[in-house]
């Protein structure tokens, strides 16, 4: 088979993954063998590929076809997300540019759009992770809104209210006003925001009196209806009883007292807007005040705001503070930083907004996910530094708010037929909730007609938290065989960001469901970020394309640019070079390939240079083996990469076959030959999780294979003795092959030039390796000596000495001149570290380790200075 000049990435990576899939490498079932098991973290259905998703799935794939190799049955299940939010704000945005406001059609109709979208870009995200090379199982392919899934959510739904689990209650919630939904607590985002803090003044009713207070929020005072002070305040006991007037609206507002107000805070007086702060609802529920909800779901005001009704509330911010001012109620402005809550979807300023939802109860819920982290070892995170992370959350956790006010999404299975507040049944399907409905009502009469569904959905997260069930049907068919077999399953790669999202309510249902963990490990993996430590995002337009660096540097060359920098739990400053060095990598073993393939083979006698090379590079392998299932085992999977990087370029290519490599336009012996084509495939073994592609193209390329022995379906290589002795004898014979190298080129001695080599073996080293050295330095024959030779170019090993006789092609006179300088140098150095180590105070103030140091610095410079010296004496 002919093997072209040069690595051609994308004539490659389609050719093998179509190969791949349609020998259905990919695709599991149930057998004998253990499972290997993960389940993605499902991608918005409105996605397409960004950075993070390629670490991500890189990491994924990596783990999964290791597995593979393993002799494991793998399974990783792909599938995308619904994303309620954030696809219906694209079909809303679409439908506007078509002229259709949503407001003009049906939830039907609506749907329908929504189905029509998610057809059309759905499948796109997937498609993109298998130009990465993901290995997913795509005959088990789910979305979160297929039938089965949306079943496994009202089933979930159903049972949690029979429990008492789910309840529905008016609370003060997160609201979006672009969404037009309410959010749970981890969607929103607080950032700190330069702002103002306004003082007013509120008039006392029936006096000349005034009182000030502070607010960020001007707009919000057309929904005052109450003053709060302490009663522990003796500026302000006076007030007690009296009422005040709210400017511009001039509604009369009680003054209430309570301890709840700091006296130390601001100006000591507090405005209460039940409708618009969560502690100030609290307040107004303690003293029965007015609830007065000045805002559209919009966030427009609405008939309460007078004449600013229709207008945005930051436009009446600026335009309320221009009125104040003039009717004299403006005090004073300060600049101000506070905490402003943000959609994590829609970017959004949340509003606080009363509203009757639909909440899950956690308190009981969390107690078995906390356990199973924190209090065992059921579940592990990687890094563990996220466990604090976990445990502040699930201990300090509040109820879930799962109702949205969306229509793409599982509408919420609450179904209502009467006037009451109670004349509701929560059933699976509407004929069981007729039959509940009649029951409860004792109305016999009822139809189906009467009932009506919640119009809301549940959150998004509540059809992921039961991913790694659903994927399997195990909610509608508890024990089904796929469920039987790959839950829990093996292993999570998400991010940290979803910790709370996703990560701990998955471990919540598995419980809650299963009694049992969803998963053993939870690898996270950091943030991509650009080279200023910013998070990449379309937003701030630092986030490449990643198709296009696939395009530029092949799938292999950007997992590998990725992995390469990026630790478990630590963020990626990500960095276009990072892929050119993949691809340079790739190019290196492509052209060390090609080198190999193209000497011509003999039968000839196995040089004994070739011979030690070989069980040298075999102990080196075992030894790396052991240090990469390490790595692995710790879930370091960069540091696994890099012990492989550093295996195949500097072991590999820069020794191994330089130690092999026949002179130039003679052959190599068979022996040699097949004895590293078998190392060369052990190579591929350990690099294809990280770089599938290439090393697919070469495994086919060095033989011809049948389906059955593709390189995707070999088998990992098996762990053995590493041989210590032998490694650690290569490593000494190397340092003094660069030894005589750093001479050659110090003083410009061409590698054809035969030179002889002596040494003084203080050291007692064996000459097994003499072989290897005179072959990668050019030396005709190795001498050992019992002293100094004179008139040689000398280096030193330890306590060894190595000599070189030098030829007229050295400037004597140059080289004592330039032996006298290095002389004079480190004498000197080592004067001023003797003179360190001489002061009193010094050595006894110093820590132990800097006097370690200099000690090392001192026994060096006096090693260095003997070995000038002979070879000054030797020269003269």
């Amino acid at each position: 088979m002919d093997i072209p000049s040069k690595y051609e990435p994308q004539k490659v990576e389609n050719h093998w993954y179509d190969y791949w899939t349609k020998h259905n490498y990919f695709h599991s079932t149930p057998d004998e063998r253990e499972p290997y098991s993960i389940v993605i973290p499902p991608p918005n259905v409105t996605g397409i590929l960004h950075m993070g998703h390629m670490l991500n799935n890189t990491i994924q794939d990596v783990l999964i076809r290791k597995a593979r190799l393993m002799g494991k049955n793998a399974c990783w299940v792909p599938g995308t997300d619904h994303a309620s939010i954030a696809t219906e704000a694209k079909v809303v945005a679409r439908l506007k540019e078509q002229g259709i406001d949503k407001a003009d059609l049906s939830r039907e109709e609506f749907l329908k759009h929504a189905w029509d979208w998610t057809h059309e870009y759905g499948g796109v995200i997937l498609e993109q992770l298998k130009k990465l090379g993901c290995s997913c199982d795509w005959e088990r392919t789910a979305f979160t809104m297929d039938d089965n899934m949306s079943a496994s959510v009202n089933k979930v739904f159903v049972d949690l209210f029979n429990k008492g689990l789910i309840y529905r209650g008016h609370r003060m919630v997160n609201w979006d006003p672009q969404a037009l939904t309410t959010l749970s607590d981890e969607e929103v985002i607080y950032e700190e925001k330069q702002g103002l803090l306004y003082y007013l003044s509120y008039e006392i009713e029936g006096s000349d009196e005034k009182v000030t207070i502070a607010t960020t929020r001007p707009e919000t005072i057309l929904g005052d209806t109450a003053i709060c002070i302490n009663p522990n305040d003796e500026r302000f006991k006076h007030l007690k009883g009296k009422k005040a007037i709210v400017p511009i609206c001039n509604r009369v507002i009680p003054i209430i007292e309570d301890e709840y107000v700091d006296i130390e805070f601001g100006t000591g007086c507090l405005k209460v807007t039940p409708a618009h702060d969560i502690n100030d609802k609290a307040l107004g529920e303690k003293h029965s005040l007015e609830v007065i909800d000045i805002f559209n779901a919009d966030a427009t005001l609405n008939s309460f705001g007078l004449h600013y009704q229709g207008k945005d509330r930051f436009v009446v911010r600026k335009e309320i503070k221009k009125e104040l001012e003039e009717q004299g109620f403006l005090v004073k402005t300060e600049n101000y930083i506070n905490k402003v809550g943000t959609s994590e979807r829609t970017k959004a300023v949340i509003e606080p907004r009363l509203s009757e939802q639909w909440f899950l109860k956690m308190e009981d819920l969390v107690k078995p996910a906390i356990k199973a982290v924190l209090d065992s070892d059921d579940i592990n995170f990687y890094p563990k530094k996220f466990e604090n992370t976990y445990r502040h959350w699930m201990e300090n956790i509040r109820d879930w708010n799962i109702s949205r006010q969306l229509w793409w999404g599982q509408q919420i299975p609450a179904y209502y037929y009467g006037d009451g507040q109670n004349d509701f049944v929560v059933a699976e399907t509407k004929e069981e909730a007729l039959e509940l409905a009649r029951a409860k009502s004792q109305n016999p009469n009822l139809k189906i007609e009467d009932l009506k569904q919640d119009p809301d959905v549940v959150d998004t997260w509540f059809s992921s938290w039961l991913w790694p069930m659903t994927v399997f049907n195990g909610i509608l068919e508890p024990d089904n065989e796929d469920i039987s077999y790959y839950y829990p399953t093996s292993d999570l790669v998400t991010g940290p960001d979803i910790i709370f999202f996703w990560v701990a309510r998955m471990i919540i249902s598995g419980y809650e469901y299963r009694d049992e963990k969803p998963f053993e490990n939870v690898y996270f993996t950091g943030l991509v970020r650009d080279k200023q430590r910013r998070k990449m995002s379309k937003q701030l337009g630092n986030s490449p394309d990643a198709l296009k660096l696939i395009e530029n540097y092949g799938a292999d060359g950007v997992r590998v640019g990725l992995l390469l920098s990026s630790a478990a739990g630590n963020d990626l400053m990500f960095d276009e070079d990072l892929c050119q060095q993949g691809k340079n990598f790739a190019n290196k073993i492509w052209n060390g390939f090609r080198l190999l393939k193209g000497w011509e083979v003999a039968d000839l006698p196995q040089p004994e240079a070739s011979k030690l090379g070989i069980s040298w590079y075999k102990a080196k392998f075992n030894q790396t083996l052991v240090e990469i299932e390490d790595h692995f085992s710790k879930y370091r999977i960069s540091d696994a990469l890099m012990a492989i990087y550093k295996l195949v370029w500097d072991d590999y290519s820069s020794w191994l076959l330089e130690i092999i490599k026949p002179a130039y336009q003679q052959p190599i012996d068979r022996k040699t030959f097949d004895e590293v084509i078998t190392l060369f495939e052990g190579n591929l073994k350990l690099l294809h999780p990280f770089m599938p592609f290439l090393t697919e193209e070469i495994w086919q390329h060095i033989a011809e294979r049948s389906p059955e022995q593709a390189l995707v379906v070999s088998q990992w290589p098996e762990g053995k003795n590493v041989d210590s002795a032998l490694i650690n004898e290569f490593e000494f014979a190397a340092e003094v092959i660069s030894g005589v190298r750093t001479k050659r080129k110090e003083k410009n001695i061409p590698m054809k030039e035969a030179l002889e080599l002596s040494i003084l073996n203080k050291e007692r080293t064996s000459d097994a390796w003499d072989v290897v050295v005179r072959k990668l330095t050019n030396v005709s024959s190795i001498f050992y000596v019992e002293a100094a030779v004179e008139g040689a170019l000398s280096f030193r090993i330890k306590s060894n000495e190595y000599f070189i006789p030098i030829s007229g092609a050295v400037d004597l006179e140059a080289e004592i001149k330039k032996i006298q300088e290095e002389l004079k140098y480190t004498k000197g150095f080592l004067m001023s570290v003797q003179k360190k180590l001489s002061n009193e105070r010094f050595v006894n103030n110093a820590p132990e380790k800097v006097i370690e140091i200099e000690r090392k610095k001192q026994s060096d410079a006096e090693a260095k200075i003997e070995t000038l010296e002979k070879s000054l004496a030797s020269l003269s």
